[in-house]
């Protein structure tokens, strides 16, 4: 298995494996995530609500390693990690955090989402592939007219 793809697995497990645990598990998560029980009191309902974000960008991704063009539901995805990592920095913009906590913050909630970036990206192969089929599709219509 590639690379890029072994990547794309690991990053669809780790991120459905802790939606999962948000869902299942709020206050162990809660307690177990570094940093977290720094951001105030468990309001379970709001760690269930974040996980089921995580869950569907694991699941975009893991439709992403078994169909190359499914990139555009693992930029979705993608999409809910950057904005969880600007929500962040506009805490801490807004004196809620320090700024030390967004330094505890860098492999989880900055590194991820720039990782999941690279890895949704549609690659040189798919778009061609797309392409063929859009041409395809269009000469079929044109014999039929």
């Amino acid at each position: 298995m590639q690379l890029h793809l072994l990547s794309r697995v690991l990053l669809a497990v780790m991120l459905a494996a802790n939606g999962i645990a948000m869902l299942a598990m709020p206050q162990t998560w809660y307690g177990l995530i570094p940093g977290v029980p720094d951001t105030g009191p468990l309001n379970a309902h709001f760690v269930r609500d974040i996980g089921c974000a995580y869950l569907i960008s694991g699941v975009s991704f893991l439709w992403l390693v078994r169909q190359p063009r499914a990139w555009p539901a693992a930029m979705a995805g993608t999409g809910f990690l950057i904005l969880h990592a600007l929500v962040h920095v506009g805490e801490m913009l807004a004196g809620t955090i320090d700024w030390h906590h967004l330094l505890e913050d860098i492999p989880g909630v900055f590194l991820v989402p720039a990782l999941a970036f690279w890895l949704a990206l549609p690659r040189q192969a798919t778009l061609i592939k797309e392409n063929d089929h859009v041409e395809m599709d269009s000469t079929a219509q044109a014999r039929r007219l």
